[in-house]
């Protein structure tokens, strides 16, 4: 049996994670257009269902996210600390599962509409959060670009599933009728108009609470990116109330230069 000596420990984990940062840069972009991929066929399913071949292309990208899960996990020093950071993640490649092994069946024939729904609901959160881990690591956290992409991430998965709760509702009553509809209160709702139509099942409802918290945080950053806009053109302007960028880098220039006068006249004053 071979036995580390216990310096040789932070070297390992040290080689154990350049190895993991290596391996997730290799993968980066295949595993961000695959989970876009995923994403798109879980609305998919929501909306219209799948045929055998779309159901075949999404178990085959749910297994190799698993093996690229198994892996990242034995590379990881650390894999308490891994599990913590990634357990939207494993929730997300645990929850095809219950479909998979007809658990979600069983749900089905004891008539739990509400713990399908919520499976449901689960899913479009998880799916969603890979979706955008992956993007905020190929794209930069607080560009324009980012918001723009994980904007019409969330507006698409969150019509699939407004419709999906809201087209049967449990009293008989007529609710969104179709997809465009849904993409249509999606926008509403996340430019903060509203729409006529409120939600009338628990999944909905919470499912709007969650678009509404997202469109009150792009808000805020929209908000944000034009202040600073606004204050950079005005910085820009001596005219303005704001003392100007150019003002400001000729008085530094300034200070400098005087700085120097008097380093060189109390040099002057010691040499005499």
């Amino acid at each position: 049996m071979r036995y580390l000596n216990p310096s040789s420990e932070p070297t390992l984990a040290q080689e154990r994670s350049e190895v993991l940062q290596q391996w997730e840069n290799w993968l980066e972009i295949p595993m961000l257009v695959l989970s876009f991929v995923w994403l798109g066929l879980f609305i998919v399913e929501l909306v219209w269902g799948l045929n055998p071949l779309l159901e075949a292309i999404g178990i085959t990208i749910w297994i190799a996210f698993i093996v690229d899960f198994v892996i990242k996990f034995f590379l990881a020093p650390h894999k308490l600390a891994y599990l913590r950071y990634n357990w939207l993640i494993a929730l997300s490649l645990l929850i095809p599962a219950l479909r998979t092994f007809r658990i979600v069946g069983f749900i089905q024939s004891l008539q739990s509409v509400h713990a399908v729904r919520g499976l449901q609901l689960l899913g479009i959160m998880t799916r969603t959060n890979r979706g955008m881990r992956l993007l905020a690591a190929s794209v930069e956290r607080r560009g324009f670009k980012y918001v723009l992409a994980l904007t019409i991430i969330v507006a698409l998965a969150g019509a699939a599933g407004i419709y999906a709760f809201e087209r049967k509702l449990p009293d008989g009553n007529i609710g969104i009728t179709d997809y465009g509809a849904a993409l249509w209160w999606t926008a509403m709702v996340m430019t903060t108009i509203g729409s006529d139509y409120f939600p009338k099942t628990a999944e909905g409802r919470v499912l709007c609470f969650l678009l509404a918290l997202y469109a009150i945080a792009v808000c805020g950053y929209a908000t944000a990116m034009l202040a600073t806009f606004f204050v950079g053109q005005d910085a820009e302007n001596d005219e303005a109330e704001l003392a100007g960028t150019k003002s400001i880098q000729a008085l530094q220039m300034e200070v400098s230069a005087l700085r120097i006068e008097i380093q060189a006249l109390v040099k002057r004053d010691l040499d005499r």
